[in-house]
């Protein structure tokens, strides 16, 4: 939760945060592992802090974000376990939703520890997808805030504090999800035929 004056920072936050994702998420990692350890923390803290002080949130949200990042950057195979571990959510939901309906949380919970395995094996690839996907979605949500949506003013009109970036930002559009799809596929052909480094693990020391 953010006051709804921060919508353009925030949204240029998460615009930049989803383009260096989506595009040199293995190559820049650790990058990538602060930014959204910041965004995370920062969402995480200030949803728990009153809407009556919007300098308190600010503060909280920063100082959330600020520890979010560290403990992402410092946790470096941490990082590579939870990216495999959201795409095997991610696979999950995808795979139930083709039958109308959600998975259950055992269900989501065994494809997360599958995919946390998984990327142990399969680093490099395992991170090209996640943050390829990871990015090419907050890249549309932090452009859909910035060109600003009804909800966003709504809630600057009456002054409240903004839910800024939800996980859904147009529920009902399908082309979101389109788009999704498209820019996530762009990220993994960029990552693999230029940005992604050499091949191996993403701690791998680079060839001379």
């Amino acid at each position: 939760m953010l006051p709804a004056s921060y919508q353009m920072p925030a949204a240029l936050v998460l615009l930049a945060s989803g383009f260096i994702a989506c595009f040199f998420g293995h190559r820049l990692f650790r990058l990538v592992l602060g930014l959204f350890g910041f965004i995370i923390g920062a969402l995480a803290t200030s949803s728990v802090m009153g809407s009556s002080s919007s300098t308190m949130m600010l503060v909280s949200a920063i100082g959330g974000g600020l520890a979010g990042a560290a403990l992402l950057t410092a946790a470096y195979f941490l990082g590579v376990a939870l990216v495999g571990a959201a795409l095997g959510a991610t696979v999950a939901n995808l795979v139930f939703a083709t039958q109308s309906h959600d998975p259950g949380v055992l269900v989501v919970v065994l494809f997360s520890i599958a995919g946390a395995v998984l990327s142990m094996y399969l680093q490099r690839y395992i991170v090209i997808v996640g943050t390829a996907f990871g990015g090419a979605w907050t890249l549309i949500v932090g452009g859909m805030g910035l060109a600003g949506s009804q909800l966003a003013r709504t809630a600057a009109a009456a002054g409240t504090v903004w839910v800024a970036y939800p996980l859904n930002p147009a529920p009902g559009h399908r082309w979101v999800q389109i788009v999704w799809i498209v820019l996530g596929l762009a990220g993994c052909a960029v990552q693999v035929g230029w940005t992604g480094g050499s091949k191996g693990r993403v701690a791998g020391k680079k060839k001379k």
